[in-house]
């Protein structure tokens, strides 16, 4: 590789971080897009995972053969945490099978800063086991194996993954009649299917642990920023909903993507919709059940974007109303400032997501009010105009009744630091996905909230999806600073998705995705999630669903959203 002015074959614009400028390159034709990394490896902050290459992801020892603009990416963007996962997972099969022989190895969810996994559905792992697949999985990284990426034809997948003992992957080939190519990954020898990119080889996978948590093997994954260690916590309350989770795909008969549209096919999606939003309603009956028992008047309940939670807090008010209660319901986001005195975040733009954007003072003050029978002029915020307005809600509630309230900041102490913690009861709500592509493909829950989002801003805020996936990142940046750090402190963790929704979802998102252009940065994310959507038979009648389904709030049709 030379300088720009020594005229090689092929001109690159390089970016080399999110957010650094722009640099001119030429490189002969065919060279690795790794070799350019290697170049320049010194400059770019963290390890480069895959690349952008003309609002496309790329792996890196994909060949440069034209002109083109290339964007690193590493832990920090979803994709390239997604990367990472999948040479860890890879890793971690094969040390398994060389370690015990051939098991039956699920990776089921994200518990627990880390992937949660299961051989032999909870078999106890002796611990000489367990150091013996830590250790090879060590040696396997530290021997630096590339990942190769190899393309069949459908007779030959068929022969390799019956082979190899994949047998969901082997129903994928089998249903999938209409794909002629499938593409996975051989790693000395062993192979199995990934959708999307892989690491070139398996030293990138530069930190784990493998370590036992319940029934399972935990892997624990580094935060965002190399650097900042392996990060742990004991996710108890998320564990409770993921294995109520599985009791749930029990009844269902779904527990693979392939098992929904068999269903889908034989026309029995009616009854998955009714158990389904039955095992939702059932959730919710219970939880005001224990509301009432333990005597709580003050209902927190929080959840990243895309959750539900308004839909989930208005059924819960019905609940606690067939209960004999009157509850009252609001949001924190009519204490938001006044406009004009909105913080600033390190931009210099109004930052209305931070604690401090909201009035948290008066909230409390009102609430106290409210729990000693006091009647209060709650205001209600005027986002048109940006100011908080009184005179239209005042209000008081009687002995013993519950205020449910919602919003991103609910669960931090720090919102409710005058209001006594014997009255607070804390919900903590997200989608927690349940079906998975396969025993080692799962369905990011991230994914799934995005999907919501980019209905649901079409449909009511008229954003493209593009805007939608544009400004993701900064919804993330908000939840991880606003949100997830607090899940810990809720009383119960409640899982809002629905086992068919995808499939539904899939009518609305996919023509939107398909609307993104080749031109757009935001082309590379729209392609990996209608890459995602193709394993998805599309439920195309939805008026099954009830009016007061949650998926009704991004959908539409919602007898709770306007």
């Amino acid at each position: 590789m030379k300088d720009v002015t020594e005229g090689h074959e092929v001109k690159i614009r390089l970016i080399l971080y999110s957010g650094a400028e722009p640099i001119e390159i030429e490189v002969e034709k065919g060279t690795k897009i790794r070799d350019v990394y290697l170049e320049f490896e010194d400059a770019a902050p963290y390890t480069v995972l895959l690349a952008k290459v003309n609002n496309r992801y790329a792996g890196l020892t994909e060949r440069i053969e034209e002109p083109c603009s290339i964007e690193f990416l590493d832990m920090r963007s979803h994709v390239g945490r997604l990367v990472y996962q999948h040479g860890l997972i890879m890793i971690y099969l094969k040390a398994v099978e060389e370690t015990m022989g051939r098991q039956k190895v699920e990776v089921m969810a994200a518990l627990s800063k880390g992937l949660y996994t299961e051989i032999n559905d909870g078999e106890e792992i002796p611990d000489e086991a367990l150091d013996a697949i830590r250790q090879r999985m060590n040696e396997i990284v530290e021997k630096d194996m590339q990942f190769f990426k190899v393309t069949a034809d459908r007779k030959a997948a068929k022969m390799e993954f019956e082979w190899a003992g994949l047998s969901e992957k082997l129903r994928i080939v089998e249903q999938f009649k209409n794909v002629d190519k499938f593409v996975y990954y051989s790693l000395e020898g062993f192979i199995n299917f990934f959708y999307g990119v892989m690491v070139p080889s398996t030293s990138y996978i530069t930190g784990f642990e493998v370590k036992r948590y319940r029934r399972g093997i935990l892997l624990a994954l580094p935060e965002k920023r190399e650097g900042s260690g392996l990060q742990y916590i004991d996710d108890r309350k998320l564990y409770s909903a993921f294995m109520q989770t599985k009791k749930w795909q029990k009844v269902l008969g779904t527990q693979f993507v392939l098992d929904l549209n068999n269903k889908i096919r034989k026309g029995e999606v009616k009854e998955i919709i009714q158990l389904s939003e039955a095992l939702h309603e059932q959730n919710i009956i219970e939880l005001a059940q224990r509301i009432i028992k333990e005597k709580k008047r003050i209902i927190l309940i929080s959840g990243p974007s895309s959750s539900g939670k308004t839909t989930f807090a208005r059924r819960l008010c019905i609940q606690l109303k067939v209960n004999g209660k009157k509850p009252l319901y609001l949001g924190t986001d009519d204490y938001f400032k006044n406009r004009e005195d909105t913080p600033l975040n390190e931009k210099g733009e109004k930052d209305y997501e931070c604690l401090e954007a909201v009035e948290v003072e008066m909230f409390n003050r009102d609430m106290n009010a409210l729990l000693a029978g006091q009647k209060v002029d709650l205001p209600e915020f005027d986002f048109i105009e940006g100011v908080k307005k009184y005179g239209k809600r005042i209000t008081s509630i009687e002995h013993g009744d519950p205020i449910v309230i919602e919003g991103i900041h609910a669960l931090n102490k720090k919102m409710t630091p005058a209001i006594d913690d014997k009255e607070k009861f804390k919900i903590y709500i997200s989608p927690l996905t349940q079906l998975n592509i396969d025993d080692h493909n799962r369905i990011s829950v991230t994914d799934a909230r995005m999907l919501r989002r980019i209905v649901r801003d079409y449909q009511f805020r008229d954003h493209t999806a593009a805007s939608t996936i544009k400004s993701w990142p900064s919804v993330r940046a908000g939840e991880n600073k606003n949100v997830f750090p607090f899940n810990g402190e809720a009383d119960v963790f409640i899982n809002t998705m629905h086992v068919y929704e995808i499939g539904v979802l899939k009518k609305y998102a996919a023509p939107l995705l398909k609307e993104i252009t080749p031109d757009q940065e935001e082309y590379a994310e729209a392609r990996r999630l209608l890459a995602f959507l193709r394993f998805f038979e599309t439920i195309e009648d939805d008026h099954l669903i009830v009016n007061n389904s949650i998926l009704r709030e991004f959908i539409g049709g919602s007898v709770f959203v306007d």
